[in-house]
Parts: C-alpha cells; structure tokens; sequence
C-alpha cells in the first residue's frame, strides 16, 4: 500500500510539474522562448516521472535552426535542454539554407548576417552541388574570383555566376576540363574580362 501509495503521489498531475527550462548551449538564434513554443506545441507535458523525454528531444529537434537536441530532467520540477545549432554554409534555392554537410534546413534567411554563396540544384542535389561549390571555389579564389551562384538544373547542366557578372555555362560533362579552359581563357583577357558578361564552355 505504501509503495502504490508512493507512485500514485508521484505520478499526479497536480504534483511534481515540470515548470521549468533551463536552456545550455552556444546559442545565436534560437532563443528561450522559441523552445518555450516549441513544447507548448505538444498535446500534453506531464510531470517529473511521467514525461517522456524523447517526446521533448523530438519536439526541440522541430525547431528549425536546431541540428541536434539532448534533453534530461533535473529533480524536481526542471527540463535541461541542451541545444546545437546548424552552421550556415550556403543558400539553397533562395529559400533554404545549407550547412556543411548539405543538409537542407529551413532557419530565416533574414537572420542570416553574413555573406553566403547561392548554391540551386533539383531536390536531393545539395550534397553534390555543395561539394562541388567546395571543390572549385579555392581555385578561382587563386585567380581573384568568387563563385557567387552555382546552379545544377533540372537537365544536370552546370552553371556558375562570378563575383565579377561573369556568367559560364558549363553544360553536363567534362566540368573540370571546362573550368580550367576559363582559366586560361581568363588570363589571356587579361583588363578586356571587365567586358565580358558570359561565356558558353560547353
């Protein structure tokens, strides 16, 4: 009777209740009160023994700028959230951000300070294009050139804007080949590249 007795008290509702939140984490966008939404969202928080912790961790995980979320309960009435953000690499088809893994995810770009290449490509492409993005933006930082935008389109033809307007089409093979042809091209323009805006490569 004791034990049931026990239990009974620890599992009221009106007992124990978890009322607060103690947020951890080197946080720049998500705030208290976006994981204060976030778990007002859900049907029912129970108390101290009865919540379910991996129903919290989904609920903090559903926060957009959060990439990864570890929640633990603190005797006897405190929720520990322990948050790690995405770190921006990249734009994703205007609407959608990049982190260094190319995973897609869906922070306000309006909260975005710094300057980020504009990387486009069909659904499921931004691992590719992002490495891609990796993988040649060095070299035409060694010319003095940035690659603002990088696109893939729906046909699997490549497509790079310039820091300086100048557009190259690249088309669906040999992209390599493709790209160190504008280098070379490039070096004998020499001043005359200021009048050029495109140049097809394929």
């Amino acid at each position: 009777v004791l034990l049931y007795s026990t239990i009974s008290w620890m599992w009221d509702e009106e007992r124990l209740p978890l009322s607060k939140i103690v947020l951890q984490g080197d946080l720049q966008y998500v705030s208290a009160f976006d994981v204060q939404r976030a778990f007002g969202q859900l049907d029912h928080i129970g108390t101290f023994m009865s919540q379910d912790i991996n129903e919290l961790q989904s609920s903090a995980q559903s926060i957009p700028w959060v990439s990864h979320a570890s929640i633990r309960k603190q005797w006897p009435d405190t929720i520990k959230v322990f948050l790690t953000e995405y770190q921006v690499k990249a734009i994703w088809n205007g609407n959608s951000l990049l982190d260094d893994k190319g995973v897609v995810f869906n922070g306000d770009i309006a909260q975005v300070n710094e300057e980020h290449v504009k990387l486009y490509g069909p659904d499921g492409s931004a691992p590719e294009v992002l490495n891609i993005w990796k993988q040649y933006s060095p070299k035409f930082q060694q010319i003095g050139l940035n690659i603002s935008s990088l696109v893939l389109n729906e046909r699997r033809a490549w497509q790079i804007i310039l820091d300086n307007g100048i557009r190259l089409e690249l088309g669906k093979e040999s992209l390599e080949e493709r790209i160190n042809r504008f280098f070379l091209l490039y070096k004998q323009l020499g001043n005359d590249s200021e009048r050029v805006s495109y140049i097809d490569l394929r």
